[in-house]
């Protein structure tokens, strides 16, 4: 594509080595360059960054092309946010890199004239296709309506290490950022959740996310009907009356039904009747 269209201005550049440049590429002065030197960004690029360095242990030729030429673009890949991407335009099909977040959860959407965001139910692809396997209709059960076989996982079923691993997978041919949430437990002890990001740091990941529910500062854009249900928020009303209501219960207030855990948030973070 450089060939053809040109390569980005930036590998025409000429670049000033300074001191962290050999620091952090130690190999600049193996190959006799010294501080103040000026080097193109194609060669910077192409030569030094780690991810093509590892490229051209593979495909020597095509690197010491972009050398030679520049590249049109400086990264190669990431992975979007495929969760979102795949709920908004695929009906939930895939997730990617994703687990599914639940076979059943709550996504919490801004909608125009609505004073608090609304809870919309949400199913998985794989819920949904497996009960029409078995010929069940909207609304009918068997059993357990949510039951699948133990094959089906979702993100609270993987570890936060096990989901920092699956991203490491990925890493390795990825040069750009990669959307990958690592769910953790409410009860989740601190040390182990701060050793999160070391292990990701070992695992040379460029970023890492996690995601743990904790109603009293934000209970997120998606949320499994278990914790709001498990979940308590304290209404106090113009006679100092004290109202504790589940997270998942309905509300009828201002001339609107609202989810109390919606409601809650909506109060307190001030946003209420904004959106």
């Amino acid at each position: 594509l450089a060939k053809e269209k040109g390569p980005a201005p930036m590998m025409e550049e000429e670049f000033e080595l300074k001191s962290e440049h050999f620091r952090q590429r130690p190999e600049l002065a193996v190959d006799g360059y010294k501080l103040g030197d000026k080097v193109k960004g194609k060669v910077l690029h192409a030569k030094y960054s780690r991810y093509m360095q590892q490229l051209a242990e593979e495909d020597p030729e095509l690197v010491n092309s972009l050398i030679a030429t520049g590249s049109r673009f400086t990264h190669h890949s990431s992975i979007a946010p495929t969760g979102t991407i795949s709920l908004s335009v695929a009906n939930n099909a895939s997730n990617g890199i994703e687990p599914s977040f639940a076979h059943h959860y709550a996504r919490n959407i801004i909608k125009p004239g609505r004073k608090t965001k609304e809870k919309v139910d949400v199913y998985s692809y794989e819920l949904l296709a497996y009960r029409a396997k078995l010929g069940l209709e909207e609304g009918e059960q068997t059993g357990n309506a949510l039951e699948l076989p133990d094959y089906f996982i979702t993100s609270d079923a993987v570890t936060p290490e096990q989901h920092v691993d699956i991203q490491a997978a990925a890493q390795k041919w990825i040069d750009s950022s990669i959307s990958k949430t690592a769910n953790v437990p409410s009860d989740y002890p601190f040390e182990q959740f701060k050793n999160i990001y070391q292990y990701a740091y070992d695992k040379s990941l460029k970023g890492c996310t996690t995601f743990r529910f904790n109603p009293e500062v934000f209970q997120g854009v998606l949320v499994q009907e278990k914790d709001l249900a498990n979940t308590l928020y304290k209404f106090t009303l113009s006679d100092d009356q004290v109202v504790e209501l589940k997270g998942n219960e309905l509300v009828e207030y201002d001339g609107e039904t609202h989810s109390a855990a919606n409601l809650y948030d909506a109060l307190k973070e001030g946003y209420y009747g904004k959106l």
